[in-house]
């Protein structure tokens, strides 16, 4: 076996396995309740797997287009007109991935380079500042304000500076399920005004918003949408994660350089998978029936620990819910959060993982996007503490 005469020297020296993977990981050999990793803990609709079925035996299984199946780019341009009001051409402004993550790291290799600056609000979801990293780019971190993780504007500014190349907002929120309104939107919109800034705009959570909240989607507010990518995910509407299926909208401007790289990315997803959510998108009424399904989720698994020592403000969108232990414990949140599933028996993610700084304010991350009993069973185990 030859070996290489010095250690290779990695791109990504601070990353080891994901906080995910081990505390799934964890979760599996303690046999806990798993409500880590953000993924339902139900089937999606047998209509559904129905038609993959029916495309796979019709002979759809070579390469889709690089952009994706038209049908469904038509069906999502004709959605995003419907909820948003935002036209967006299925020829040139709408490519289909695979996943959101994959939307998101093709963005932000479509623009940024070497010593470009990049702007992350935290905590963030742990995939944005890698991909940055491996652009070249530099990653400028902003806090969300603790107590209800709402963005300071003003603070925010500050951060912009000519080598400002990017932005990166996520709403609905993972991790702290806060929503972004449309003030907020507006005042982005004023932020970014006659700059070359680019938004790049996570909104996989858009059809999870409770309390009659609405999201606000970037592709809302015209001259935002005229810089931004807008990434969303079949996954997390259609309980598919598995399935690995996103897209991206953005302007032909923008959308040629992002087709560049998704062309040697990975140059095209799913066929079959792509006709079968073709279909199942003209029936609107099964991603508009999404957040009352989830608030009642969201609704159960609070009432669960209503007036016990665990605190908690009712996640605004998305379907996780913050929960505060220091009434409880005043371990560092990891510990916690381990020991909760060797003494528990449940998983949770903690939620300083999402600070390049590891900030600890003793919160951690539940999904509730799971049956009630297990969601019950859960409960019942934490409030013994």
């Amino acid at each position: 076996m030859h070996h290489f005469p010095s250690p290779i020297p990695s791109k990504l020296p601070a990353i080891t396995s994901s906080i995910f993977v081990t505390m799934s990981q964890m979760a599996h050999a303690h046999q806990a309740n798993n409500l880590a990793q953000g993924f339902p803990g139900f089937d999606c609709a047998q209509e559904l797997k129905d038609l993959v079925c029916h495309y796979i035996y019709a002979g759809h299984n070579q390469y889709a287009p690089m952009a994706g199946v038209m049908a469904l780019r038509e069906a999502i341009a004709k959605k995003v007109e419907k909820l948003y009001s935002a036209v967006y051409d299925p020829e040139k402004e709408i490519t289909i991935t695979a996943g959101a993550t994959q939307a998101i790291f093709t963005a932000i290799h479509a623009i940024v380079r070497e010593s470009d600056e990049v702007i992350v609000i935290e905590p963030a979801y742990d995939c944005y500042a890698p991909a940055i990293e491996l652009a070249g780019g530099k990653t400028v971190f902003f806090q969300l304000n603790p107590e209800n993780y709402s963005v300071n504007w003003a603070e925010f500014q500050k951060l912009i500076n000519p080598r400002t190349r990017m932005i990166i907002i996520n709403t609905p929120h993972n991790p702290t399920g806060s929503v972004l309104s449309a003030a907020d939107m507006l005042k982005l919109d004023k932020l970014t005004k006659n700059s070359d800034i680019v938004i790049l705009s996570d909104e996989v959570y858009e059809h999870i918003l409770f309390d009659g909240f609405e999201h606000q989607s970037v592709s809302r507010f015209p001259n935002l949408a005229n810089r931004s990518f807008v990434v969303s995910s079949f996954g997390k509407t259609y309980h598919t994660t598995g399935w690995k299926l996103g897209y991206c909208l953005a302007p032909e401007k923008l959308m040629v350089e992002f087709r560049k790289v998704h062309q040697f990315n990975v140059f095209s997803a799913n066929t079959p998978i792509q006709h079968a959510y073709a279909d199942y998108l003209n029936k609107p009424e099964e991603y508009l029936k999404l957040d009352s399904f989830y608030q009642q989720k969201r609704d159960f698994f609070c009432q669960l620990f209503q007036g016990s020592r665990w605190t908690f403000k009712p996640a605004s969108g998305s379907y996780f819910q913050l929960l505060n232990y220091s009434n409880i414990s005043k371990e560092n949140d990891i510990e916690f959060a381990k020991k909760l599933i060797v003494e528990s028996g449940v998983a949770s993610i903690p939620i300083s993982v999402f600070y390049h700084k590891m900030k600890d304010n003793y919160n951690l991350r539940f999904c509730f996007a799971k049956e009630n009993d297990e969601l019950e069973r859960a409960a019942e185990k934490l409030l013994k503490l």
